[in-house]
């Protein structure tokens, strides 16, 4: 297990591969309820399939990384792609990426694009993000509540240790806070400018196609949607092969300069 620290916090990470001068990183986003363990061996899948090294990190109060204070802010999807991202990046040493996120991971490093200005992202691939609260997810998400106490915390509690609590609760109850629905990333969409992919499933539980729509719509530079049959929220788990296929088409060309 690896550490970086951003501003006194500490955030587990882990590294694959080989890094290279004249490409950019692979770094991957996760999930609400996500860390470096739960994205399992899909990195590792994705950087041998691109010859891109890669960079793992559990966000603060997520895996081995430090505790947060609870309640999270309601701006916290912000926060994580405009302030903790770029020093995450800078304490990592990485100077040219491409980032690869999971659901709110997809979210914040669509907010990055937006609003970074340092030159050093060459593009996004979106599995699927939130752009805007729709009901559907927040219905699911409901739900899931009521799993907590029934399996959900034991299964949970193997990849985030002591922090299982606050990583549930400080999505859980972000997300289920009435204030939430005013999230609305789309009006910051026509700043990106490098290649974005957004992949999403047909199947998806917590969100519906408008959520691709608004990406293709919105996004100000080249884009490319993928909607997966048989596939539900997680589509580099329901449909690793095609997810692999797609990010190794979309990335594995990229150099410094974003050729």
């Amino acid at each position: 297990m690896e550490f970086i620290h951003v501003d006194g916090v500490r955030l587990e990470c882990r590294w694959i591969g080989i890094r290279r001068d004249d490409a950019p990183v692979l770094v991957f986003l996760h999930e609400g309820l996500g860390s470096v363990s739960l994205w399992r061996d899909f990195p590792d899948q994705v950087a041998a399939a691109t010859g891109l090294a890669a960079f793992v990190y559990s966000r603060q109060g997520y895996g081995a990384s430090s505790p947060v204070a609870l309640p999270r802010p309601l701006d916290y999807l912000e926060r994580e792609g405009r302030d903790v991202l770029p020093r995450a990046l800078d304490a990592a040493g990485i100077d040219s990426a491409i980032l690869v996120g999971h659901s709110d991971g997809a979210t914040i490093a669509l907010v990055h694009a937006a609003l970074d200005r340092s030159g050093r992202l060459q593009a996004v691939a979106a599995l699927a993000p939130h752009t805007f609260v729709e009901e559907v997810c927040v219905a699911a998400i409901a739900q899931v509540r009521e799993t907590y106490d029934d399996g959900l915390r034991s299964r949970l509690l193997r990849h985030h240790g002591d922090n299982v609590d606050c990583a549930f609760w400080g999505w859980n109850r972000a997300w289920l806070d009435p204030g939430f629905t005013a999230m609305d990333f789309r009006p910051l969409l026509p700043a990106i400018r490098r290649p974005v992919l957004v992949i999403q499933g047909e199947e998806d539980e917590y969100a519906t196609r408008a959520q691709v729509d608004a990406v293709v719509e919105g996004v100000g530079g080249p884009v490319r949607a993928l909607m997966l049959p048989q596939c539900a929220h997680s589509p580099h788990r329901d449909q690793p092969q095609a997810v692999v296929t797609a990010l190794a088409e979309f990335a594995g060309s990229f150099r410094r300069d974003g050729a």
